[in-house]
């Protein structure tokens, strides 16, 4: 499948190969990843078959804020720092995101512009599952393309509340 995400980045990933290459690293992550914990040994070697391996050295640009966005990043190791652009400022560090988190969530589902900028702090392998790759999961394999959407709503459902708290602090 032509869905080459490095490609549309500039280059600034390598393609490291299949995610069925890095399967047994993708369980371990996956034993720290929440939104997979409904998936059998099974399920977590079949969802790595619809996932591409690729590494970002340390200050590459993974996706931009405002880029159309179409990943799901899982981080296997590194880690990546998340930017917000605050209009004409220089950008603000948001987040710190390591080793078996994910990113990019919100826009595998809603194809919308990603909402921060994602630079690699170091050396950083990701495995990244497309919008196309997840539509054909969707048709091939439905029950573990659910446990994966469930996973994803209840992911945004914790940082919605998150955030809410964090805005009630700023409210008082």
């Amino acid at each position: 499948m032509a869905d080459d995400s490095a490609t549309q980045r500039g280059g600034q990933l390598k393609p490291l190969g299949a995610g069925t290459q890095l399967a047994n690293e993708l369980r371990n992550a996956i034993d720290s990843t929440p939104i997979f914990r409904d998936l059998t040994r099974g399920e977590v070697d079949t969802l790595a078959g619809y996932m591409q391996a690729y590494l970002a050295e340390k200050g590459a640009k993974i996706f931009a804020e405002g880029q159309k966005g179409e990943c799901l990043y899982l981080m296997l190791d590194g880690k990546v720092d998340l930017y917000k652009d605050v209009g004409g400022s220089p950008s603000k560090k948001i987040h710190t995101v390591r080793a078996g988190k994910t990113m990019g969530e919100m826009s595998l589902l809603d194809g919308l512009p990603y909402s921060a900028t994602a630079m690699a702090v170091e050396p950083t392998r990701l495995l990244l599952m497309t919008k196309p790759r997840f539509d054909k999961l969707a048709k091939e394999q439905p029950v573990i393309c659910l446990k994966l959407v469930k996973g994803l709503a209840w992911l945004m459902s914790l940082r919605l509340r998150q955030t809410t708290g964090i805005l009630l602090d700023h409210l008082e």
